[in-house]
């Protein structure tokens, strides 16, 4: 039957016609982001609190600061750049001593092991603390902390390994992720907070050699996420993953940055926000309050 095989052959055509168009019409893949190192500042102050920075903030245009030791303590103050953007010199407005509910000043150690920063919109300040597993808001940083219902969840953290990472969202949800998680299964939780309540939306996926230390939520309403692994006489190595993220879903992660050992100092905090340019991403060290180490300000853009 020959005119089968030129039926068949005008059909293929056809096939691999449609298959043109499809390809014509369909939008171009993603690019991958363009990552720039922008420079490092070593900060340095004279007082006896200074150093052990776990959490950071900036402000929308990157000029303010506020930096949250692990030791109870928050200072805040201005950020001075030259020319390019890159910051040239940190000036320190004020500091206050965090204080629980009724007042009292936290001492170092259990009660004012103080990890991770974020502030809502409103300006109100809110912390996670290790040792004693809880987050607070302040209104005031001179002021009492106001307490923030425990999630049960806490209760399963380990030591020194808790609350590490702490976000707010545009619409004034908390999200907290923990350093270590039992749960190997199904990754790191993030837990939300939100009109007094919490809950577990999703999940990061687990790379055991990586910790997740700091978390901000960018302008771009993508939740960025700094891990930490330690390598002992090696040293730190750190890297930032971002993720899309909806009301009960969130994306696999995309690999924005990834340091060499030894590269960085030990990278817990994490500011993100818009230059003009694209994502600026500025980062601070945890000193531990050791004369071996010191405090870094790390600065990268992603240009999508």
């Amino acid at each position: 039957m020959p005119g089968a095989g030129r039926a068949l052959s005008g059909a293929a055509r056809a096939a691999a016609a449609a298959a043109l168009l499809l390809a014509a019409c369909a939008p171009p893949a993603a690019a991958a982001p363009v990552v720039d190192y922008l420079g490092t500042y070593v900060w340095a102050e004279a007082d006896e609190d200074f150093g052990g920075f776990s959490g950071l903030e900036l402000s929308a245009d990157g000029s303010g600061f506020w930096a949250l030791s692990d030791r109870g303590t928050l200072r805040w103050g201005s950020i001075h750049r030259d020319r390019q953007g890159r910051i040239a010199e940190l000036t320190t407005a004020g500091h206050a001593r965090l204080q629980d509910s009724s007042g009292t000043p936290l001492k170092p150690g259990y009660l004012g092991d103080a990890e991770g920063l974020a502030i809502d919109a409103q300006g109100r300040i809110f912390v996670s603390f290790e040792g004693l597993d809880r987050i607070a808001r302040y209104d005031d940083p001179d002021g009492p902390a106001t307490r923030i219902l425990k999630a049960g969840w806490f209760s399963r953290l380990k030591r020194n390994q808790a609350l590490e990472a702490l976000a707010i969202t545009a619409a004034g949800d908390l999200l907290t992720i923990p350093e270590s998680w039992p749960d190997e299964g199904k990754g790191f939780p993030v837990w939300r907070f939100r009109d007094g309540t919490w809950s577990n939306p999703f999940h990061l996926p687990r790379d055991n050699a990586w910790a997740p230390v700091g978390a901000d939520v960018g302008p771009d309403g993508r939740l960025y996420v700094l891990e930490r692994q330690f390598r002992g006489l090696r040293g730190f190595q750190s890297r930032v993953r971002r993720y899309e993220f909806g009301e009960d879903h969130i994306s696999p992660p995309e690999t924005l940055i990834e340091t060499s050992l030894l590269q960085f100092d030990n990278l817990e905090g994490i500011a993100v926000w818009e230059d003009g340019q694209g994502i600026r991403i500025t980062m601070i060290s945890d000193d531990n309050f050791l004369f071996l180490q010191r405090t870094e300000l790390v600065e990268y853009r992603i240009r999508d």
